[in-house]
């Protein structure tokens, strides 16, 4: 049988998904083990009994000026700004990608604009927002939104825009005006794409969000990788960065997990 023909069974995508993953952290140990081997008091590639000493303060004893366990706060901080940038990219790219997608006059009108503000780099845009919004939360927040709405909306557009025009004909047949081709034809097929969309954003969005908190932010992840990094604590780095990448991972499985239980039909092909 050709490979091209094989489809591993749940069991086997699991082994061969983490057989890379193991590789990737024996390779580290070894490296570790060896920089360690020359220079004892390497900082560069700490050793799994550094970095749980490192992360030890971070995790079980509370900040003296805050009173916080520091791992948690930074992580319920970023997972607040991420989850509430995420929510209303969301609602604007389904109600914008609904409007133009299914509204040909208005795609023709607005579609240009929102190509032109998704072409800019987003980080290029962090000293303005934080200039007209300050450093509080609303800039953070808004760099996310900033960052993943453009791209999300035109996604949703071109999924809306290449539906069947047979399904639009025949509602119009039945009698359905634009609103109702918009909310009965339209929507329902595009929220598993709406929900693809989320999962690709996400890590466009954990790197606005970590790149706000570096430069303004006394809480979050972001913020205490790039304040412990002038120590060269990377104890602490290498953790919150597999942290980050844990929650991210997490955050995929569950919007895909949504997605197949949700809509189901949408997934036929991978039954």
């Amino acid at each position: 049988m050709r490979w091209v023909n094989r489809q591993p069974k749940r069991g086997d995508r699991l082994l061969l998904g983490a057989l890379p993953i193991v590789a990737l952290l024996i390779l580290y140990l070894v490296l570790a083990a060896q920089r360690h081997t020359l220079n004892p008091l390497d900082k560069i590639l700490p050793l799994p009994g550094a970095m749980v000493s490192g992360m030890s303060a971070l995790l079980l004893q509370p900040d003296q000026l805050s009173g916080q366990i520091v791992f948690w706060a930074d992580t319920l901080a970023s997972l607040q700004r991420l989850g509430l940038g995420l929510a209303i990219s969301t609602l604007i790219a389904l109600v914008l990608g609904l409007v133009l997608g299914v509204l040909p006059p208005v795609r023709a009108t607005l579609g240009p604009l929102v190509t032109g503000i998704a072409v800019i780099p987003p980080i290029a845009l962090l000293p303005i927002l934080f200039i007209a919004l300050g450093l509080g939360e609303t800039a953070k927040i808004t760099l996310i939104v900033v960052g993943i709405t453009p791209v999300m909306v035109r996604d949703i557009v071109a999924h809306v825009a290449a539906l069947p025009r047979e399904q639009i004909v025949k509602a119009q047949t039945l009698g359905a005006n634009s609103w109702q081709i918009m909310i009965r034809v339209a929507l329902p097929q595009a929220m598993p794409r709406l929900l693809q969309a989320m999962r690709l954003a996400l890590g466009p969005a954990w790197v606005f969000l970590i790149s706000a908190e570096a430069i303004a932010s006394d809480v979050g992840l972001g913020y205490r990788i790039f304040l412990v990094r002038r120590y060269l604590s990377m104890d602490v780095i290498i953790p919150y960065v597999a942290w980050i990448a844990l929650l991210a991972i997490a955050m995929d499985v569950a919007l895909t997990q949504a997605s197949r239980r949700g809509f189901a039909w949408a997934h036929g092909a991978a039954h």
